[in-house]
């Protein structure tokens, strides 16, 4: 079994794995339009973390984890909690240099029809609400960051997350 992650599963998987692969699904972007209000938000105040929105054409980098069959059941049963605030499992095949490398993976998507999904907004307003939401697990502004330094680090190049980076750093003299 393999899990697929694009956002914070890149750069802190919480889940011991057999092996790693970087790759890319097809036909999808990666987006800040969806509410935390159980990791870098609160209820009232969410944050934004990344979900996935079909796109015909584009392609989300991420990295994929094989997991052991003995540990299975307890990784899911973690992983759907762990995103639990609007996230769906969905199956997806994986892609590096134009073939697919793993048939199937699991990956966590929260679509639009979920109630926290907060949708599209201008960069600006994203960086605005990134910059004030705190949650349980921290700051959202550090998972902006985050991610974009994990995307750098497989040199990838996202602009929708590098673009937010950018004003997240801007704005947040500590990260300039």
């Amino acid at each position: 079994m393999w899990i697929f992650g694009y956002g914070s599963l890149i750069w802190r998987p919480d889940f011991p794995y057999l092996d790693k692969c970087d790759g890319y699904v097809r036909d999808w972007g990666r987006y800040f339009y969806q509410g935390s209000t159980d990791h870098r938000g609160v209820p009232g105040a969410p944050g934004r973390v990344v979900t996935l929105l079909q796109e015909p054409g584009s392609n989300v980098w991420g990295r994929a984890y094989k997991l052991e069959k003995s540990v299975l059941d307890d990784i899911l049963r973690k992983l759907d909690h762990r995103e639990k605030d609007g996230y769906e499992r969905h199956e997806v095949e994986v892609w590096h240099n134009e073939e697919v490398v793993i048939e199937s993976a699991l990956v966590w998507l929260a679509g639009p029809s979920n109630p926290s999904f907060l949708g599209p907004a201008s960069l600006e307003d994203i960086a605005s609400q990134v910059l004030a939401s705190v949650g349980p697990s921290g700051p959202n502004d550090e998972y902006v960051l985050n991610l974009d330094r994990a995307l750098r680090e497989m040199g990838v190049h996202d602009e929708h997350v590098a673009n937010l980076a950018e004003l997240v750093r801007t704005h947040d003299p500590e990260d300039a």
